[in-house]
């Protein structure tokens, strides 16, 4: 049997033809390419979830006010809003952590490549140090921020002797 003719609708390929309806002109495509853009992501990505809390160890009453964000994910094959993102936060190379602040403007951005980066506290068991003391702090793969402290001799003579 040969197929029914009035199923069967025969389109040239890659071939687009303009529908006239009244004085606007329509373009019909066969194939239409449907991008993952950005206003396709959702809404609930955006929102703060309060399981978030408990899962990073974070409290809300008392935010830290500094996070150390490094990117662990390659930015290869992904959108350009992405990419832009990550050189705007100074995460082009991979694995090397940055300081940012723990404020909305930053946050957002943070959340539209969450899935790229890792994000921890900053924590200052010694407080913040000082412009001088800047140069001898040693950042551990925990989050501390450990100021090395130089130990200088008290008197030269002393250990001469």
């Amino acid at each position: 049997h040969p197929p029914r003719q009035d199923f069967l609708v025969r389109r040239q390929p890659h071939r687009n033809r303009t529908v006239t309806k009244g004085m606007e002109s329509l373009i019909c495509t066969d194939w239409i390419r449907h991008k993952f853009t950005r206003s396709r992501i959702p809404d609930k990505v955006f929102q703060p979830s309060p399981e978030d809390h408990e899962k990073y160890g974070g409290d809300p009453q008392y935010p830290h006010k500094l996070h150390i964000v490094t990117r662990i994910k390659s930015t290869k094959r992904r959108p350009y809003w992405e990419k832009d993102i990550i050189k705007m936060l100074g995460l082009e190379k991979a694995h090397t952590p940055q300081v940012h602040k723990n404020i909305p403007s930053v946050n957002a951005k943070l959340k539209v490549v969450k899935h790229l980066i890792r994000i921890k506290p900053l924590k200052l068991p010694q407080g913040l140090p000082t412009e001088e003391d800047m140069a001898n702090t040693c950042l551990k793969s925990n989050g501390e921020l450990v100021v090395r402290w130089l130990l200088n001799p008290a008197n030269q003579e002393a250990r001469k002797s």
